[in-house]
């Protein structure tokens, strides 16, 4: 069964962009939008995470930190973290244990779906959204309306 609003959102240590671990405790009474992306340099991806990058005053403004993750490898993040001008942390799942944790793995490609979740400042998830089409868009309106509640 996915994870659902209400649920305990799981724990994870990832290496971010620069290797260095980063756990979802980091960010223990902080509201958080986690984005599972398939792969770094895919025009989907870009679109998506571009979007967030021109909107990050938005997110700010409704006390939320943007964590995105995908299975490429920390050296690939950084390179297009600093291509793409992204403001916010990029985490690799190499392992796609947390992909799985979240059920956000495709089982064909191995690459993460397309996925966005709000867990509030006490790891609690109120947003899940899992996409089968890599091609589809979360929908930010109903991420940003459940931050509004929560913030």
């Amino acid at each position: 069964m996915p994870l659902q609003p209400g649920q305990k959102a799981p724990a994870f240590t990832l290496l971010n962009s620069e290797e260095e671990e980063i756990s979802l405790e980091n960010f223990k009474n902080k509201n958080v939008v986690l984005l599972f992306f398939p792969a770094a340099y895919t025009r989907v991806c870009t679109a998506e995470l571009c979007q967030i990058r021109d909107e990050i005053n938005v997110y700010a403004g409704l006390n939320a930190d943007i964590i995105g993750i995908s299975v490429d490898p920390p050296a690939t993040l950084a390179d297009y973290k600093k291509e793409q001008q992204l403001p916010f942390m990029l985490l690799s799942d190499a392992d796609k244990t947390v992909s799985q944790a979240y059920e956000s793995l495709y089982d064909t490609t191995g690459r993460s779906k397309r996925s966005a979740f709000v867990i509030d400042r006490n790891g609690i998830i109120q947003h899940a959204e899992v996409l089968e089409n890599a091609g589809e868009m979360p929908d930010f309106d109903a991420v940003k309306e459940t931050l509004e509640k929560i913030k």
